[in-house]
């Protein structure tokens, strides 16, 4: 039991519904102490993208560190969530568009100074792109699209692949750039199927 709970407690027991607070037609309950973490990750992206923009190759150590602390944050307001009960509408929206934020900011980095394969990059920015204009029609039309595993590990994966970049390692970067890739459209075709079907069966 005690096991179950510190797994849950981590994120890595998603098994049972989401919690009430997060579904679709709920408050966004806006001032919670998750909330506040996504606040200051999606504050933190413009500063990144200065700083590596005004590197001279794309590999700043700062640049890097920010972009980790700032992914590494997505870990930390879902503990944050699970600790304190504070669950929301607003968090269950804000915390992709965060990482999807932030995926996009260094792929677009990784292009411009060619960190990493371009035709890749390209085709995971579409995806975001595709993404956010899934989740901006799930909202109005008041879909509930469940993250999926794949896609969970896929971000991981896709937010590690610029970081390696960005640090020198390129065999790491390669190998997020394409296990993200490829976990991320299967999770694609996921939702899509989804979506159509809540669709059809209105």
């Amino acid at each position: 039991m005690a096991q179950r709970s510190v797994a849950r407690l981590l994120g890595l027991d998603r098994s049972g519904a989401p919690p009430a607070q997060t579904r679709a037609g709920e408050p966004l309950r806006p001032w919670t102490i998750p909330n506040a973490i996504g606040f200051v990750r999606i504050a933190l992206v413009p500063l990144f993208l200065v700083l590596a923009f005004t590197s001279s190759d794309g590999r700043d150590a700062a640049a890097a560190t920010l972009f980790a602390v700032i992914g590494w944050g997505d870990y930390a307001d879902g503990i944050a969530a699970r600790v304190t009960g504070q669950y929301s509408r607003l968090g269950a929206l804000l915390d992709p568009l965060v990482d999807r934020l932030l995926i996009v900011s260094g792929l677009a980095v990784c292009w411009s100074y060619e960190l990493l394969p371009r035709w890749a990059i390209g085709v995971l920015v579409v995806r975001e792109l595709l993404m956010l204009a899934l989740a901006r029609v799930a909202i109005q039309r008041g879909l509930e699209l469940k993250i999926n595993w794949f896609g969970r590990l896929g971000v991981w994966w896709t937010m590690a692949a610029p970081f390696w970049a960005m640090v020198g390692v390129d065999m790491l970067a390669k190998i997020g750039l394409y296990v993200g890739l490829t976990l991320s459209l299967i999770a694609t075709v996921i939702y899509l199927r989804d979506g159509v079907g809540q669709l059809r069966g209105r």
